[in-house]
């Protein structure tokens, strides 16, 4: 470790010691809250970090393309820097991602994602480098995403690091162990975003009206929602879940059997990282944003 990290860290250490124990508490809204669904997993796991400015959430319009498909959104170093900046608390005696490292191996390139070349040591920052730029999926939304999942930002642990994402962990059966692993996980839920773009795959949820259920218990209902965007649809084919107004009105809890906080988590962790998720920049003459001929459009602005 360079002198600068351990500045550094010890810099986040102090932070961590104050923020710890709102953590904590909000963590455990999550154990208690009735039929959790596997992407609730981390519903207490938002950082309170400018709670108070965050936006409204639209369950049709949770990020736009632009910010999803944005894999130069953060370089390297930048990766690094944010995760040494960050307040993190570990569960048991894992590495926070600042400091954590494995071995990857090398993934040929696919329609997907374009080759990933294995390394005998890679960091965290370094894995989510090159799997963002892989398969063009917004560094920012796999730390997000890892967050949202398995609190592994700021609460790490050896469980959290197996299932990073959540890939391969359905609701109602256990999660398959083949795809354990923080690089696996990673590198597949961003290969899996850039399949829900291939219309020909005909994906449950799209752009455009479509019923989303408020939890995995049929008897909460549902309702339909306008997906303004393929990066919306992304979120609802990985948590297929959208918050109910009560849950909307109080997303730091208490829960109810229907409270799903996948979705909401997401884009609160966003806008609180990095500012709005729904900033439009795509330009009018970018066609199509996606890697499948028979996919989506970017929207235009979104």
């Amino acid at each position: 470790m360079s002198s600068r990290d351990r500045a550094l860290w010890a810099a986040r250490a102090a932070a961590a010691a104050v923020l710890v124990v709102i953590v904590v508490a909000l963590s455990i809204l999550t154990s208690s809250t009735v039929h959790a669904s596997r992407a609730d997993a981390a519903a207490g796991a938002v950082s309170p970090t400018r709670a108070h400015e965050l936006p409204r959430f639209e369950a049709g319009d949770i990020i736009s393309d632009d910010a999803f498909y944005d894999a130069d959104a953060m370089t390297e170093q930048g990766i690094q820097d944010w995760l040494l900046a960050m307040p993190c608390a570990p569960t048991d005696l894992s590495p926070c991602l600042a400091f954590y490292h494995q071995a990857t191996r090398t993934v040929a390139a696919d329609g997907n994602c374009s080759a990933y070349q294995g390394e005998a040591d890679e960091t965290a920052a370094q894995i989510v480098y090159k799997v963002a730029h892989a398969c063009g999926i917004s560094p920012r939304v796999l730390l997000v995403l890892v967050q949202k999942e398995q609190s592994l930002i700021t609460r790490p642990s050896a469980y959290g690091y197996q299932r990073a994402t959540g890939y391969a962990c359905p609701d109602t059966a256990p999660c398959d162990a083949k795809y354990f692993g923080f690089f696996n996980q990673l590198y597949k839920a961003a290969w899996q975003f850039r399949e829900y773009g291939d219309a020909s795959d005909g994906w449950r949820y799209h752009v455009g009206r479509v019923r989303i259920a408020y939890s995995p218990d049929a008897s909460c209902g549902a309702s339909v929602v306008d997906i303004e965007n393929q990066a919306t649809a992304n979120l609802y084919n990985y948590t297929p879940y959208q918050p109910d107004a009560q849950t909307r009105e109080n997303p730091s809890g208490p829960g109810t059997r229907c409270s799903a906080y996948g979705n909401l988590n997401f884009f609160r962790l966003y806008n609180a990282w990095f500012g709005d998720s729904r900033a439009t920049h795509v330009p009018l003459w970018w066609g199509e944003c996606l890697s499948h001929l028979g996919g989506s459009t970017c929207r235009s602005g979104n």
